[in-house]
């Protein structure tokens, strides 16, 4: 039988000025009702396997979908006559809508039924992204309304799954399923391109392209239904009891903002989601520009347009993507036990090793298409090194309790300042720039790959974010650690204090070092 979210004290661990770590003179028991009174949830191996590969399946349609569009974004242009600002507006709102919603799928998340929210938001997503495929030439705008509406329902989702599983392993086998759950994330992204281009291809209509992973998604939304548990918070970490305590949403903010891992961690995942957001959807539409320039090929005037760029970047997407997670949780665990701070320093070295291979890449697409293929491989290889292991770090250095709100500020943030503006960034300095030479032919191309140059740049700062982290990453994981464990480290001198007994009116707990 799946956990139910009762009703529970509002029991609040405090997060200002008296909040400290160090030695923990209260045990967890303080904060729980006793082992006796507690209903204790047991979910089998084999149910939390096969809820990872559910949420898995839809982590893959949700990415899949996402970049279908960029897929068959010539074929958009040319329906609906838009420029290159105007096609990226179809990313920019559908990312705002997101990060603006994924604040309040955090505070639900942390406080009733998951698997409740996820139905939902599922739901609102298959209604939405269906609808988007029957819009007409003259209602660009309703397309743009839909395609804002497909972020709430992604929203709800992005934000709950990984702490489902969070809650469902521990240790290596977290970083495990954490892995398998991320690496979906570039093979739905580049099976978006390709599947989007595919069907335009067949059916000679972009429209089709849409309308695969909400009727897919179906299946997905009846699996989550029926296979996936509601895990109890924390009950990884704590054989199955949970962690019960509640406090309020500025307590958790608080708590967030003075964690320093957590804080410069989010501000490396900002600059990759702004990396991946502008390569993602400009780099078919880059090299398909590039052919026109060499006179590989002719210049699209009527859909449905040559897709080659979008299946072969597609792929590449799909290669780098499982390579590199698998290659960058290898090394956190090899690495684990000798570099206590290894997560950090494997997502700096991802992105400023491939901050240069980018740079590269952009100048040389106007001379070779098969070289610029081999420096964008090895620079979505070094990027895909971060995916596995950002998230991994966002789950041991916040509490149990405090996840879905960690994921969601995160996620607020890293498309806020990431890939919700990079495409629409990169769109209008490229407009700005081919209207200073309206009457060459090529300068299209080079307007892109010109308004292209802030990716590396970004990249070598995300590395920067990603070298501060690992300055704090030791101490804020063990922190972590105590707070769910319950367990203290005395200090000499320090004596024993009997637990805090907390009744069910509202009372802070102060820890001391």
């Amino acid at each position: 039988m799946e956990p139910k979210d009762e009703p529970i004290p509002r029991w609040r661990v405090g997060s200002g000025s008296s909040l400290r770590y160090g030695a923990f003179v209260n045990s967890l028991s303080s904060l729980t009702p006793r082992a006796e009174e507690k209903e204790k949830v047991t979910i089998s191996p084999r149910r939390a396997y096969v809820a990872v590969a559910v949420l898995c399946y839809i982590n893959l349609l949700n990415y899949s979908e996402r970049y279908t569009i960029a897929g068959v974004l010539p074929n958009i242009q040319e329906f609906f006559q838009i420029s290159d600002s105007m096609a990226a507006l179809i990313q920019t709102v559908f990312i705002s809508s997101f990060l603006l919603l994924a604040p309040v799928f955090g505070y639900l998340g942390d406080r009733y039924n998951r698997k409740y929210i996820m139905i939902g938001g599922l739901s609102v997503w298959l209604v939405t992204a269906a609808g988007s495929s029957l819009v007409t030439k003259s209602y660009f705008w309703l397309l743009m309304l839909l395609r804002a509406m497909v972020g709430i329902g992604e929203a709800s989702y992005s934000t709950i799954a990984p702490t489902i599983i969070g809650d469902l392993f521990v240790g290596t086998k977290r970083s495990a399923m954490i892995l398998v759950f991320y690496l979906f994330i570039p093979v739905g992204s580049g099976l978006g391109y390709i599947a989007g281009a595919g069907v335009a291809a067949l059916t000679g209509d972009w429209h089709w392209s849409l309308r695969i992973t909400p009727i897919l998604g179906v299946v997905g939304l009846v699996l989550l239904v029926f296979l996936c548990p509601n895990p109890p918070r924390g009950a990884a970490e704590t054989h199955g009891e949970g962690v019960k305590v509640e406090s309020s949403y500025q307590e958790d903010v608080k708590y967030l903002l003075k964690n320093k891992s957590y804080v410069w961690s989010s501000l490396g995942v900002t600059a990759t989601a702004f990396l991946t957001g502008a390569l993602g959807f400009w780099t078919p539409t880059f090299l398909s520009r590039a052919r026109v320039n060499q006179g590989l090929q002719l210049l699209c005037v009527k859909e449905p347009c040559d897709s080659t760029d979008s299946y072969i970047f597609g792929a590449v997407t799909v290669v780098t993507g499982i390579l590199g997670a698998c290659l960058g949780s290898g090394l956190s665990r090899w690495f684990g036990e000798k570099v206590p701070n290894v997560d950090p320093l494997i997502c700096a070295v991802g992105l400023l090793g491939a901050a240069p291979c980018l740079f590269i890449a952009i100048f040389v697409a106007s001379a070779s298409i098969p070289t610029t293929y081999v420096f964008i491989f090895i620079g979505e290889l070094l990027i895909s090194l971060n995916w596995a292991v950002m998230a991994d770090i966002l789950l041991y250095v916040v509490i149990p309790t405090r996840r879905s709100t960690a994921e969601a500020l995160q996620i607020s943030v890293c498309h806020l300042l990431g890939d919700a503006g990079s495409p629409y960034l990169v769109g209008v300095i490229s407009d700005a720039l081919r209207r200073t030479k309206p009457g060459n032919p090529s300068w299209s191309f080079h307007s892109l790959k010109y308004s292209l140059l802030v990716c590396p740049f970004v990249g070598i700062l995300g590395g920067l974010f990603f070298l501060m982290t690992s300055v704090y990453i030791t101490e804020d994981r063990k922190k972590a650690a105590l707070l769910v464990e319950g367990t203290s480290q005395p200090q000499q001198g320090a004596t024993s204090e009997p637990p805090v007994e907390l009744s069910n009116e509202e009372k802070t707990l102060n820890i001391e070092s």
